[in-house]
């Protein structure tokens, strides 16, 4: 073999030992305490009913990261295996969740159920006084007009509302009614349910002639003894 082929297969050979170790690298430096990237996701529900609960927080305290549930309460957030994760939501008990330090898998699907957390808080008085005597005091001692002063009798005095109603104009509303009735007197009287220079006039009305006729026949309008016309 000449010393040119050696030369070419010794190149060759430190080649393929450094594509090694440039492969084999990752894997060393993954041994020695890099974590895997796990992407963290779930629902966070409210106790057994399974209901989401939108805008809650879940967050890595450690790494200073985290992300919010959506309105139907699922959330999606790229965390490192070993992480500790807080969920809190207002009104509710915090939840812990740890993903395993050795977990092998990309993803780590969780259904977190938050207990309600419900916080009385004690009664509070407010007064515009600083005690109650002093309340009591100030009530006692309010004097309220008379109603001959109040601007409520000024309104009401009959001669204002004589000056205004013979003074104000008709209003939108009333022009509107007005409008309306005469349309409605002016309907009837086309239909002959309404008054009329007819029906008004007895001397035209043939009902009230044979009204008259019925009268003079039965003797109504005879003088009577003993009464006076």
């Amino acid at each position: 073999m000449s010393v040119v082929v050696r030369f070419r297969f010794f190149l060759l050979s430190i080649l393929l030992v450094g594509v090694v170790v440039a492969l084999l690298q990752p894997t060393a430096a993954h041994a020695q305490g890099q974590r895997r990237v796990v992407q963290f996701s779930g629902i966070v529900a409210t106790g057994d009913s399974l209901l989401g609960v939108p805008g809650a927080a879940v967050f890595v305290p450690k790494a200073g990261r985290g992300t919010a549930t959506n309105a139907y309460g699922y959330f999606s957030l790229p965390v490192l295996a070993g992480d500790s994760i807080v969920i809190r939501s207002l009104g509710y008990r915090n939840q812990y969740v740890i993903v395993p330090e050795d977990y092998q898998r990309q993803s780590y699907s969780v259904i977190v159920s938050l207990r309600e957390d419900a916080t009385v808080l004690p009664e509070v008085r407010i007064f515009p006084y600083a005690t109650e005597k002093q309340f009591k005091e100030a009530f006692l001692a309010l004097k309220l007009p008379t109603e001959r002063g109040s601007a409520a009798a000024e309104n009401l005095n009959e001669q204002v509302m004589r000056r205004m109603f013979n003074n104000l104009p008709v209003t939108s509303m009333g022009n509107y009614r007005q409008t309306m009735q005469n349309q409605q007197y002016d309907q009837s009287r086309r239909m002959g349910m309404g008054p009329s220079p007819r029906t008004s006039n007895p001397l035209l009305n043939p009902f009230s002639w044979l009204q008259l006729i019925n009268q003079v026949k039965k003797g109504e309008f005879k003088k009577k003894e003993g009464e006076d016309y």
